[in-house]
Parts: C-alpha cells; sequence; structure tokens
C-alpha cells in the first residue's frame, strides 16, 4: 500500500537536477540566462528590502510603546497632581494646623510635599522616555546591504567583444 502524501516521483527516489525550475525560482546551473539572473536579483532584492522593512517597523512599534507608556505614565502623573491637589491640600493642612501649627505652616508643608511628588513623577517619566532608542538592528542592516551593494559590479559576458555588443544593441 503506498503512502497517498508522497507523489510518484518521491516514491521512486527522483531527485530534481541541478538546473532545474523550483516554483518562480531555477535551480543555479550553468544554463541559466541573463534575465533569469537578473529576475532572480530583483526577487532577492525585493526580498531584502521587505524584510528589513519589516525589522524597522518590528523595532520603531516597540520603541512607540515605550514611549507611550511613558507619556501615559507622565499624564497620569500631571492629572492626579492636577485633580487631587485642592481636596488633599485643603485636608492635609487643616489636620497639620490641628497639631498645633500655624495655618500658614500647614498649607506651605503641604504644597511642598506635593510639589516632591509631581517630581518623582516627571522623573519616573523620563526614565520612560530614555529608553526610548533609535532601530539600531535596521540601520545596521541597512549599512552592510549599502556595503555590499556598493562594491558589486557587472560582469561582461565571457566570449564577446564590445563591438559586437554595440552593434547588437543598434539593430
Amino acid at each position: 500500500m503506498s503512502d497517498p502524501g508522497k507523489s510518484p516521483a518521491y516514491a521512486t527516489g527522483a531527485v530534481e537536477a541541478v538546473g532545474d525550475t523550483v516554483g518562480p525560482v531555477r535551480l543555479a546551473g550553468p544554463d541559466r540566462s541573463i534575465g533569469q539572473l537578473v529576475a532572480s536579483a530583483t526577487a532577492e532584492m525585493s526580498a531584502l528590502v521587505h524584510d528589513e522593512i519589516a525589522l524597522a517597523k518590528a523595532e520603531i512599534r516597540q520603541d512607540v510603546k515605550r514611549g507611550v507608556t511613558g507619556g501615559v505614565a507622565g499624564g497620569v502623573a500631571g492629572v492626579l497632581a492636577l485633580f487631587s491637589l485642592p481636596v488633599l491640600s485643603f485636608a492635609a493642612a487643616y489636620g497639620i494646623h490641628n497639631l498645633g501649627l500655624g495655618l500658614a505652616w500647614s498649607f506651605l508643608i503641604v504644597g511642598v510635599a506635593f510639589l516632591l511628588l509631581a517630581g518623582l513623577a516627571a522623573l519616573l517619566s523620563a526614565a520612560k522616555f530614555k529608553k526610548v532608542k533609535p532601530p539600531e538592528k535596521s540601520i545596521a542592516s541597512a549599512k552592510q546591504t549599502a556595503a555590499v551593494l556598493q562594491n558589486v559590479k557587472p560582469h561582461p559576458r565571457q566570449g564577446q567583444d564590445s563591438s559586437t555588443a554595440v552593434a547588437r544593441s543598434s539593430v
């Protein structure tokens, strides 16, 4: 009984020969035309560019999340300081006043305490923003690709002189 997952070619042990076509890409072989080589290089460059873009998007997405977290922390700190300031200021100042200090000193102590809390929240926000950095992997990969492409030079066809190549192009 044969395995339904195997094709007859693989069941007999056939192997693809060099120069066969696999999907849209032809395997390496001496009989590849210039058009096939250009198509293969174009497909590979397109895939490389798409991969570089995907890497940059992933790094930027991560940094945006960090930036949003820092922004939300800063916003929450500001909103909390704004909304709680009047209520807690009066409550704390009158509580300190009940301990025997003058009313002016009580309000001053409360004001300084809230400024210290706001400073602590600002430090937390700044620490989150410092973690945001440029997409270093994408930049390094793009520089490496550019360096490789700068060293690539077209190779002339072997067995032709330049006069026949010019004559063909003008026909």
